[in-house]
């Protein structure tokens, strides 16, 4: 029996992960529209991701469901998840949490598309709301 509140298994089954088993997600600020940050996730951190309408992504680098802001405190709440016509894309709409204006990337910054290619080179154009070492314990 499934607990309640949890949604079913099949939609799922419905998204093309690649050969590793993953899907590429971006996630996007409710409101401003602002695309703050893009992941990765797995079933497992799909399915987490639902149930508890929070981010849940998968950390290749470290090979393990990561909690977006276990240890930031920057927590995404999920308001929407989409899927694209492809079904290889997933989009979060979510509202940023732990700092005001919200910080959803790890250099401090609110989105992780801060730099702007201009004349031949790359232009950082937001400025760092707190530093990452006290961010990061």
């Amino acid at each position: 029996m499934t607990p309640p509140n949890t949604p079913p298994v099949s939609w799922i089954r419905q998204i093309r992960w690649d050969s590793k088993g993953l899907v590429p997600v971006i996630a996007q600020e409710l409101g401003s529209n602002d695309v703050l940050m893009f992941a990765w996730m797995n079933r497992e951190a799909l399915q987490k991701t639902a149930e508890l309408g929070q981010a849940v992504y998968f950390s290749r680098s470290r090979n393990k469901l990561w909690f977006k802001g276990e240890e930031s405190g920057h927590v995404q709440k999920v308001h929407e998840i989409r899927m694209d016509c492809d079904n290889d894309v997933i989009l979060l709409k979510i509202t940023q949490l732990g700092h005001e204006p919200g910080i959803a990337c790890h250099t401090g910054r609110h989105s992780c598309f801060f730099s702007v290619y201009e004349n031949g080179e790359w232009k950082v154009t937001d400025r760092v709301l707190k530093d990452p070492q006290t961010i990061y314990k």
